[in-house]
C-alpha cells in the first residue's frame, strides 16, 4: 500500500494548479460560469458547474453536481444548502433537488460571493471559504475548491491529460509539497516549513532560510516572555494588571481588538488569552508594560531572548508585530521579521518549556473573565482538522497572511509537536488553504514516514539533527 502511495501522491492534488489544466470559455471576470467533466473512480461520470472567481482557473466546484457523481460511492454525502449556510452528511445518499449535472442555462448569471458561510460537517462546525448561488430551480448550490473538498472527504483528487478532474475514493488525500513547489504553488507564498518540534527534524521547507515580516506571530515571543515571568514568580496569572493610558489609546485605534480603559485592571491571565486568540495588540502591550516597565525595555528583552535561543535571523521592534515608525522627520516604517526557520525554533522552544499553552491557543472561544469580554481564535486550523493544538495567526500589508501550527501526536510510546510555518500568504484564504495541505503533509510524513532515498521528490530532505536521525533509524527498524 505504501508502495502505491508513494507512486501516487506526487499526482494526487495536481488539481490545485487547475490554472493550467481545466477548460474555460473566456479570459477574465468577476465570477465567470463554467463547466468541467468529472469521473469518480467508479466509473461515474457528469458535467459538473464551475465558478471561476475573480480569475481565470480559481475554480469552485458546484457540491451539489459533485454529490450526484459520488452518491453511489465510498464519499457519497447528503447536503442542506440555505441562503448562507452548508449542512453536509458524509456516508448519506444524495437526494437530487433537478439541477445537478447539467450546464448553466444561456442566460443564466450566477450571484455568489465568496466567504466564509457558516458550514457543518455532521454538525461540527468547520472553516472554509465557500460561494453559495441561488438556481433557476429555487434552490441554492454551494460552490467549493476541489482541494478543500478532497481534504473534507479525505480523498484523492487528480487532473487527467485532457483536462477533466479525476476524484480517486479508494484513495486517502495525500500530497507532496515538493510537486508543488515545482509547479509553482509556493510562488505567492514567502515561506513555508513543516516539522517535528519533539526532534528538530525538518520534513520540508521552502525559502524557510530566509527572514520575512511576521506580523502577530510575533506574539509568540511575547507570550514567551510572559511565562518566562510566571516562573520567575514576577508576575501570576491570577495577578490584575492595571491598563495604562498607552494601551487604551492603542485598543481605540484602528488596530485595536479588546475594549481597554486606562484605569482599570485586567488579569494576565485574561491578557494571555487576548493575546493568543484574537490576536489583542493592546495585550500585548499591557504585558510589555507589565513585564519591563515600558515597551522600549520589553523589546529589548525580546531581542536577547532572541539570540539566548538560537534565533540568528530574528529582530523585533515592538510587542505585537504591527508596524513600527521611527521618530526621524520622514519615518521608516519597520516590522518584526524572523525566517521560518527561526520561527520553527521559537515554537518549538515555547511548546517544550511552556506545553500548558496550548491549553489556550486550542480553545475556539474564551471569555476573558476580568472584563466580562468574549474572545475568539483566529486560526481555522481548530475547527478544520484533528489534533491541531494551536498557535498563532498573523496579518499585515508587507507580512501578508502568517499562521504557526501546531499539532499533538503520538508515536505509540512519547508524545511530539508537530510545527507548520507559513508566512507570507495573499490572503486569509490561501493562509488556512497552504497551512491545511502543509498539516496533513506533517501528519502523514509523522505516522507513515518519508520516502526512502530515490523514491520521490523529498528524498534529499534527510533529518538535520543527530536525535532525528537515530529516531528515523529506529521506525525504519520498527517496519
Amino acid at each position: 500500500m505504501k508502495t502505491i502511495l508513494r507512486k501516487i501522491c506526487p499526482f494526487i492534488l495536481s488539481v490545485l494548479i487547475l490554472c493550467s489544466a481545466l477548460p474555460v470559455r473566456v479570459s477574465a471576470g468577476y465570477e465567470i460560469p463554467g463547466t468541467c467533466q468529472v469521473q469518480a473512480d467508479t466509473g461515474t461520470t457528469g458535467i459538473v458547474k464551475i465558478l471561476d472567481h475573480d480569475y481565470v482557473n480559481n475554480t469552485y466546484f458546484s457540491l451539489r453536481d459533485l454529490a450526484m457523481i459520488l452518491k453511489d460511492t465510498d464519499k457519497s454525502f447528503s447536503l442542506k444548502i440555505t441562503k448562507n449556510s452548508v449542512f453536509l452528511f458524509p456516508g448519506n445518499s444524495y437526494e437530487p433537488v433537478g439541477t445537478e449535472n447539467i450546464p448553466w442555462e444561456e442566460d443564466e448569471n450566477p450571484d455568489g460571493v465568496l466567504r466564509r458561510n457558516e458550514f457543518e460537517i455532521n454538525g461540527q462546525k468547520v472553516l472554509y471559504y465557500t460561494m453559495i448561488t441561488g438556481m433557476s430551480s429555487g434552490d441554492y448550490d454551494c460552490f467549493i475548491m476541489a482541494a478543500d473538498l478532497a481534504m473534507l472527504l479525505d480523498m484523492g483528487i487528480t487532473v487527467s491529460d485532457t483536462g477533466s478532474l479525476q476524484i480517486h475514493t479508494q484513495e486517502p488525500f495525500c500530497v507532496s509539497p515538493a510537486d508543488l513547489e515545482k509547479s509553482g504553488y509556493f510562488y505567492g507564498v514567502n515561506s513555508v516549513l513543516a516539522g517535528d518540534a519533539a526532534t528538530g527534524e525538518i520534513y520540508y521547507g521552502y525559502q524557510s532560510d530566509i527572514p520575512y515580516p511576521i506580523a502577530s506571530t510575533s506574539k509568540l515571543m511575547t507570550c514567551l516572555l510572559t511565562m518566562d515571568a510566571i516562573a520567575a514568580g514576577q508576575l501570576a496569572l491570577e495577578e490584575s494588571v492595571t491598563i495604562s493610558d498607552a494601551v487604551e489609546q492603542l485598543s481605540s485605534s484602528g488596530d485595536g481588538v479588546i475594549p481597554l480603559k486606562a484605569g482599570e485592571q485586567i488579569t494576565v491571565q485574561d491578557l494571555l488569552f487576548g493575546l493568543l486568540l484574537p490576536s489583542s495588540n493592546e495585550c500585548a502591550l499591557c504585558l510589555a508594560e507589565a513585564i519591563a516597565g515600558s515597551e522600549e525595555a520589553f523589546v529589548q528583552m525580546m531581542n536577547r531572548k532572541a539570540q539566548e535561543i538560537g534565533l540568528s535571523q530574528a529582530v523585533f521592534f515592538n510587542s505585537n508585530g504591527l508596524p513600527a515608525y521611527t521618530e526621524e522627520p520622514v519615518p521608516a516604517k519597520r516590522q518584526n521579521r524572523m525566517s521560518a526557520e527561526d520561527m520553527f525554533r521559537l515554537a518549538s522552544y515555547l511548546l517544550r518549556i511552556y506545553p500548558q499553552v496550548t491549553d489556550i491557543t486550542s480553545q475556539k472561544e474564551a471569555v476573558l473573565q476580568s472584563i466580562n469580554f468574549e474572545v475568539r481564535n483566529g486560526n481555522p486550523l481548530l475547527h478544520n482538522l484533528e489534533k491541531v493544538t494551536g498557535l498563532k495567526t498573523g496579518t499585515t500589508n508587507k507580512s501578508g497572511a502568517c499562521l504557526v501550527t501546531s499539532l499533538s501526536v503520538d508515536d505509540g510510546t512519547t508524545g511530539h509537536d508537530l510545527i507548520v510555518v507559513v508566512l507570507g500568504t495573499e490572503d486569509s484564504i490561501e493562509r488556512g488553504r497552504v497551512s491545511g495541505l502543509m498539516a496533513r503533509y506533517a501528519l502523514r510524513t509523522f505516522y507513515e514516514g518519508r520516502e526512502e532515498p530515490g523514491t520521490g521528490a523529498d528524498a534529499q530532505l534527510l533529518p538535520i539533527h543527530a536525535e532525528a536521525a537515530v529516531e528515523r533509524i529506529v521506525k525504519t527498524a520498527t517496519k
